[in-house]
């Protein structure tokens, strides 16, 4: 907590967790707790996809009838063919919780994306634009190559990564060719972190992984049903860059694929369930491994009648 301020002005919530885990039910809930003592709450968008307007079904945005409840910030602000970095995200989180102690409401950050998180919290290292010719080379290379010249490059930083990693393999080739500097070191000048100025109360939900995985196939099939086609259908008539973020996004390849007549419907489910579940399984090793200890974490899912908020959020339902 930073010095000469009242627990008011600086205290921030954070529920993290894989998807389908149920954060933003555990965050309504929480908002709701809270606005029986007549205490204000803002939840804050800390999803990736769920920053594009384009696809509301299909990143499981918040419904107009949630976002009724309470106020709910930065969901569907960036337009399909732009780019919103960990980086945009963050600075566009610091005003918004800026915003929310300003008006005397609690901001509860609820999503995810562990990299945007651990950018607004820790800061970002200053690493120089990378030179276009070495990114193009590295990311030439298949990932046993990479992996090899990492090893005689970086040691450090290829012992700590999957052999079979391919994103991060790259990143830290690139880094270390382009700046003569390598990522870990980069990473000790990070700069703009928020976490020594907010007294954070952080949630991170691990359900048990069948109850998960048994969520994600149930939601995707919801989304399908309740509109997702149509939302890809209409981002595929724009033709927009595949490497775009929001084309990326878990189900829009796998429902462009059907759109193409590459799968059918049924096949379309169980591809995109899978996906889903696959980055179900990365974000909750990533949840379970990258928080500090001092993050609570909750085994049970958030529908659970189990959880009580007074031993989750404590004073946070007082004041």
């Amino acid at each position: 907590m930073s010095k000469g301020k009242t627990p008011i002005e600086n205290r921030v919530a954070l529920i993290a967790g894989p998807t389908a885990s149920g954060k933003s039910g555990l965050a309504l809930q929480l908002a709701q707790a809270r606005a029986k003592t007549k205490l204000d709450t803002w939840i804050v968008n800390a999803d990736s996809m769920q920053v594009y307007r384009d696809i509301p079904i299909l990143s499981a945005a918040p419904s107009e009838k949630e976002r009724k409840q309470t106020p709910h910030r930065i969901y569907g602000e960036w337009e399909a063919q732009q780019t919103c970095s960990a980086a945009d995200w963050a600075g566009r989180a610091k005003g918004m919780i800026a915003e929310a102690h300003e008006a005397g409401a609690l901001p509860v950050l609820v999503g995810g994306t562990g990299m945007y998180m651990k950018v607004l919290l820790e800061g970002i290292a200053p690493i120089p634009e990378i030179d276009p010719e070495i990114r193009a080379v590295v990311r030439g290379l298949d990932t046993e190559d990479a992996y090899a010249a990492l090893m005689i490059e970086d040691p450090e930083r290829a012992t700590q990564l999957d052999r079979g990693d391919s994103q991060r393999i790259a990143r830290a080739l690139e880094v270390k060719r382009s700046t003569g500097t390598t990522l870990a070191d980069w990473q000790l000048a990070k700069t703009g972190g928020i976490e020594e100025d907010v007294d954070l109360t952080a949630v991170v939900l691990l359900p048990d992984r069948d109850w998960l995985y048994e969520r994600c196939d149930t939601r995707f099939e919801a989304m399908l049903n309740a509109g997702a086609i149509s939302e890809v259908e209409e981002l595929v008539k724009r033709g927009l860059d595949p490497a775009l973020p929001i084309m990326r996004a878990i189900g829009v390849p796998e429902i462009a694929a059907h759109l193409a007549g590459e799968f059918d419907r049924k096949e379309l489910f169980q591809a995109g369930a899978q996906a889903t579940r696959n980055y179900a399984k990365r974000q909750y090793t990533w949840f379970r491994r990258q928080p500090p200890e001092s993050w609570a974490r909750l085994t049970e899912g958030a529908e659970s009648k189990s959880i009580d908020l007074d031993d989750v959020f404590g004073s946070l339902l007082r004041q």
